[in-house]
């Protein structure tokens, strides 16, 4: 296909990290009194920032927007205590990551985590391989699915969207891509189920991370 870079999201495509936010966005819970989900139920809670993983975790009937930011606030603290205890790459990733670099293909991460902890992350677990901009949700700038996060890597890393790659496991990332008009390329060993990323847009499915070397350096 011939790419110019590609761009991941983070959570559910390089990084499982399901276990960490479901425990941490679960302590909060408890603290508010508000019933836990399961694990496996943060997979459509997350993908949207975490003040949408609080609206969907909550209680229909008790959306208080100041209670609701209280609880956003509290997940901060207690993530930045518990981010890295079960996360880890997924099976494949770094092999990826490896032969991508030594294509020398440019590598981007786009993801509506906190920009903090989207950092730590990727310096954390994949700091061994050099990704040329690193982006999570910043105060100012429109979340995914607004393109605006790939507008703005595609001019750092001065390529045109349309020959990016951007590679993720929901939804949001297949709309992302489409709205920013970049080969749009779902994953199916992330959050979301392969018949979300394909009503969404996906251009290609994909099942391992070795599948996805293949197509991105074909």
């Amino acid at each position: 296909m011939g790419f110019a870079a590609v761009i991941f999201d983070l959570d559910g495509t390089l990084l499982d990290t399901l276990e960490d936010i479901a425990n941490s966005a679960n302590e909060v819970l408890r603290t508010f009194g508000v019933a836990e989900h399961p694990v496996q139920a943060y997979k459509t809670l997350v993908g949207d920032g975490v003040a949408v993983l609080f609206q969907r975790a909550w209680p229909a009937t008790q959306h208080d927007p100041q209670l609701l930011q209280s609880a956003v606030d509290s997940f901060h603290q207690v993530y930045a205590n518990q981010w890295y205890k079960r996360s880890k790459p997924y099976d494949g990733i770094e092999n990826l990551l490896s032969q991508l670099s030594m294509k020398q293909l440019p590598l981007a991460v786009l993801s509506n985590k906190p920009d903090r902890f989207t950092q730590q992350c990727v310096e954390h677990f994949l700091g061994r391989f050099a990704f040329a901009s690193v982006h999570g949700q910043k105060a100012g700038v429109p979340r995914k699915p607004d393109p605006a996060g790939v507008f703005s890597i595609a001019k750092e890393l001065s390529v045109r969207t349309e020959d990016i790659a951007y590679v993720g496991d929901t939804n949001t990332d297949m709309e992302t891509a489409v709205a920013a008009g970049c080969c749009a390329i779902g994953v199916s060993w992330g959050f979301r189920a392969i018949e979300e990323l394909r009503r969404c847009g996906a251009q290609e499915i994909v099942h391992t991370p070795g599948e996805l070397a293949d197509l991105l350096l074909a």
